[in-house]
């Protein structure tokens, strides 16, 4: 009898598409293996059958997800913590890679560090770190799939690219007594083997050793000298192309780590089912250095280079899939989830349309000195740091770099940029170097928490902070953001209330329970395309270094939100194309459901399970396109695509559309 009331709510369950069906004897069956593979940076539109047969195997064999999406701000670190935890960015705090912290980061000497930025890059092991140690032992403030896994007895691992692995396991880093010890979870990046990497495993460094197999990971150059064009760490510069080489000599040693030494040593524990969550650099890495296109829009992300990259992430995968055949017993219980953390377009300084108009912004009048004191910035291109700099010219106030200290302690905390706010047409400003700022008329605090306004510079996007709450100052920054021509779309935290032409941030899911400290202002980048009907011809406006033609993400463009997702393995269909929104939020939903692991969040923006996907599932319903629309202000608004199923949102798109205009047009 109780079987049978089982069966007839499992029945009811799949006619309603919650869950997928589960076999009888599912007590008794192995606890599955999984394994994450993320291409970072791969768009869903470079998979094929010809560079890419492991990624096009698992689309065509397993189960492709059509209608896939990435997290807005489409960040890496942002991402990251979703694929991590199965959260929206509301909840994990991480709202792109370059944040306000809230305080100065290593403020407490962690890792014997002088005092630092309020507003750090994030892909780095000892930031983490130290953010961990800022907000309770870590900063997501929810349980990652490693940590939950773990916790029921699983061998985990996290390996690959900088910053988003080590978030895979962000429980486990925070600092002991100013340095990280050996977490439980292997962690393996770019920084193994150095003081700036996170320790391996006693046990684990050792197999290493007697194995004579180096312990400390190469760098991005390949085994070239710096510049060199084979170097794939080589951005290059106005002048200079940047790399023509994909980060094949790094990525070979992740892989090979993981072949020789992390796979055979889950297999040896074979009372241990195991969590591998492995992150290539490449496409992202290649595609932002590329060389192909200096200083043009054509061929961008599009050139043979990037090509390269592409090719390399799928290398990394079919060496882990080539694994897998050769060990057919942990294949046949292994399930396998494909996807990227973003999509990708192509650097624009100048162009702000196809036709190839030029901004009239300020900051685009002047040249520019880098840290070499050669100049970075073409006369008519926008420099790093562009907004903040726009942003104190109209609202006359000075521009503080918070990658530089003051020390003497009678002068302002950070320095204060020249920038002549008497004089429009003078001829060199200086410009902040990561492109975010404290803007104000002083900032002293250590924190910037006097600041007026924080710009934290991302790419295709940038958050604006206003530590102090002011709502006029709000108001003042949003009249003059409506009016820059390469800005296309606004959103405005709600505790600000409507404010015409933007939209609050928790229609895009960034209000939740983050304990780290949440940005006022959202600011999306223009985003057009050379071809209107090909999403792989994006142009994307960046508050970035990098140069016209080279490649960037973060927007709110199609091409950026739509990433590429595919999943393989005994617990998902085969052959299947799933046309319904998925997203990168429900991955840790979908696979603590198929291996038993309860999630105990503290926040609520979680994803779903993806219940059509599984073996048994019934297929979801259709999903139902949206359009959100701001009050119109000087002609502008702000329009919001999505779909929604089961309570979820996906974001599809955003940009400034007039009031009569369609959104289908404008938006991608």
């Amino acid at each position: 009898m109780k079987r049978s009331l089982e069966l007839l709510v499992m029945t009811i369950l799949l006619l309603r598409g919650h869950a997928p069906a589960a076999p009888a004897d599912a007590a008794a069956a192995p606890r599955r293996n999984v394994i994450i593979f993320v291409a970072d940076g791969l768009r869903h539109g470079s998979v094929n059958e010809r560079d890419t047969p492991a990624l096009w195997k698992v689309r065509a064999e397993g189960v492709h997800f059509r209608n896939s999406h990435a997290l807005f701000p489409t960040f890496t670190t942002a991402n990251a913590s979703a694929i991590a935890t199965g959260h929206h960015l509301g909840d994990t705090g991480d709202f792109s890679n370059a944040i306000w912290a809230g305080y100065p980061i290593f403020e407490t000497g962690n890792f014997n560090k002088a005092p630092g930025t309020p507003v750090p890059f994030i892909e780095n092991d000892q930031i983490l770190s130290d953010l961990d140690g800022r907000y309770d032992g870590n900063y997501l403030g929810e349980d990652t799939l490693l940590a939950l896994a773990r916790g029921a007895g699983y061998n985990t691992a996290a390996i690959g690219k900088l910053g988003p692995t080590a978030i895979q396991a962000a429980d486990q880093i925070a600092p002991r007594n100013g340095v990280m010890l050996p977490p439980a979870t292997i962690v393996i990046d770019d920084a193994t083997g150095t003081p700036a990497g996170v320790p391996l495993p006693r046990a684990f460094a050792r197999r290493l050793l007697d194995a004579g197999f180096p312990a400390q990971a190469p760098s991005r150059n390949n085994g070239y000298p710096p510049g060199s064009p084979y170097d794939n760490g080589n951005a290059g510069t106005r002048t200079k192309a940047g790399t023509l080489a994909a980060n094949v000599t790094q990525q070979q040693w992740l892989a090979d780590v993981t072949l020789r030494f992390v796979l055979p040593g889950f297999e040896r524990d074979r009372d241990k089912p195991f969590a591998l969550v492995y992150w290539s650099r490449d496409p992202d890495g290649t595609q932002h250095y590329q060389g192909d296109s200096l200083g043009t829009l054509f061929p961008g992300i599009n050139g043979p280079t990037s090509v390269l990259g592409v090719r390399n992430a799928d290398r990394d995968l079919q060496q882990l899939l080539g694994w897998l055949d050769r060990h057919p017993e942990i294949k046949a219980n292994t399930d396998v989830v494909v996807t990227s953390d973003h999509g990708f377009a192509t650097v624009s300084r100048r162009e702000i349309d196809r036709t190839g108009r030029r901004t009239a912004s300020v900051s685009a009048k002047h040249l520019y000195q880098g840290a070499n004191g050669e100049l970075d910035t073409d006369k008519t291109s926008l420099p790093v740091g562009f907004l903040a700099i726009d942003l104190a010219w109209d609202l006359r106030l000075n521009v503080f770099d918070p990658e530089k200290r003051v020390l003497d302690a009678a002068t302002p905390t950070y320095r204060k940029l020249h920038i002549d706010l008497s004089d429009p047409d003078a001829d060199v400003w200086e410009h902040p170097a990561a492109g975010g700022a404290l803007l104000g008329h002083e900032v002293n605090r250590a924190d910037g928490s006097d600041a007026r306004a924080i710009v934290a510079a991302n790419g295709g996007s940038d958050l604006i902070y206003v530590p102090d709450g002011n709502a006029g100052t709000v108001k003042a920054l949003v009249s003059r953001l409506l009016k820059y021509d390469y800005v296309s779309g606004v959103f405005v935290d709600d505790r600000y209330g409507d404010i015409p032409g933007t939209l609050p941030l928790s229609t895009i899911g960034l209000v939740g329970a983050s304990r780290v400290p949440r940005p006022a202002i959202v600011v999306a980048f223009k985003v057009f395309y050379l071809n209107p009907d090909d999403l792989q011809t994006a142009i994307q406006i960046s508050d970035t270094s990098l140069q016209e033609g080279q490649g960037m993400h973060g927007g709110f463009g199609r091409d950026s939100t739509f990433n590429n997702m595919a999943a393989i393995g005994p617990d998902f269909k085969s052959g299947y194309v799933d046309d319904a929104p998925v997203g990168n939020a429900d991955i840790v939903p979908t696979i603590t459901h198929l291996l038993g692991l309860p999630m105990k969040p503290k926040g609520s923006l979680r994803g779903r399970v993806i219940a059509e996907a599984l073996v048994g599932g019934a297929n979801a319903a259709p999903a139902a396109s949206r359009r959100r629309a701001s009050e119109p202000a000087d002609g502008r608004q702000t329009v919001l695509l999505y779909q929604e199923l089961d309570g979820q949102r996906y974001l599809d798109a955003a940009c400034f559309s007039a009031p009569d205009a369609s959104a289908r047009t404008n938006c991608r």
